[in-house]
């Protein structure tokens, strides 16, 4: 076998190499079966959602909303396109980002899993500068600590974003693969949100909710959406071994 290239001479080099591209896994019909309803059981649930987005932006986007929001504002030149621009974008990576979970299209049609990435991750890039933008200049309904909350949630949009290309152009696949799951759960973060919230509603009749965003649920509804979420899989990534190419058997 080759010596690795990053290996040092006299130095016994065990260290698996993260840059090569992990080998497909053989997985049971019965797994197969169970990825692709769990993704189109999540693509169905988050359609409502993904449908209003992407209509409300384009209406944000092409006429006077007004009358119907708070959100848009007359004569307002970039904090109107910033955040309906934010809308449409999200509705966008929240319809393909379950996409890019299904193995079957990864390791059969690379190139569409490559391209579907570039899409989510350079809308996740759009949607975060336009919900940054509208924080910067507008401000959000529930005050400093939303926008603190809601700034937090878009710098991490856009290092998830940043960092899964990043590390797929530099072939290193476990890093990758690890950014990439970071990037799909905050992909799907404005859905969360709302989900919680009819979860919420539909088991307390709305108890520790407030105008104005300031009840104990709405404040705590802040960070919820994504950072249990985070900090969930970064305990996910290290109980789980570290995934590497498997050499090929001799024969």
């Amino acid at each position: 076998m080759p010596e690795n290239r990053f290996s040092m001479p006299g130095v016994r080099n065990d260290a698996p190499d993260l840059r090569e591209p992990v080998l497909p896994v053989r997985r049971s019909k019965k797994q197969t079966i169970l990825q692709m309803f769990a993704v189109g059981l999540l693509a169905s649930l988050a359609l409502p959602f993904v449908f209003h987005a992407f209509g409300f932006g384009i209406e944000g986007l092409l006429s006077n909303l007004s009358a119907r929001t708070h959100l848009y504002r007359p004569g307002a030149l970039v904090s109107n396109p910033a955040i309906f621009s934010h809308m449409l974008a999200g509705a966008v990576i929240t319809l393909l980002a379950p996409l890019q979970l299904l193995p079957q299209i990864r390791e059969r049609i690379p190139r569409f899993h490559r391209w579907i990435g570039y899409i989510v991750c350079v809308c996740a890039v759009l949607s975060a500068v336009g919900g940054l933008a509208y924080i910067g200049l507008r401000q959000t309904i529930g005050g400093p600590l939303m926008d603190f909350a809601f700034a937090g949630y878009g710098l991490c949009v856009l290092a998830a974003a940043v960092q899964t290309v990043r590390f797929a152009r530099a072939r290193n696949f476990e890093r990758h693969r690890r950014w990439a799951l970071r990037m799909f759960v905050l992909a799907i973060g404005s859905w969360l949100y709302r989900l919680h919230y009819q979860i919420w509603y539909l088991a307390t009749g709305g108890l520790w909710m407030a105008p104005g965003f300031t009840g104990p649920f709405d404040l705590f509804q802040l960070f919820a959406f994504y950072v249990p979420y985070l900090i969930g899989l970064e305990i996910y990534f290290r109980l789980r071994p570290v995934r590497t190419a498997q050499p090929a058997a001799a024969g």
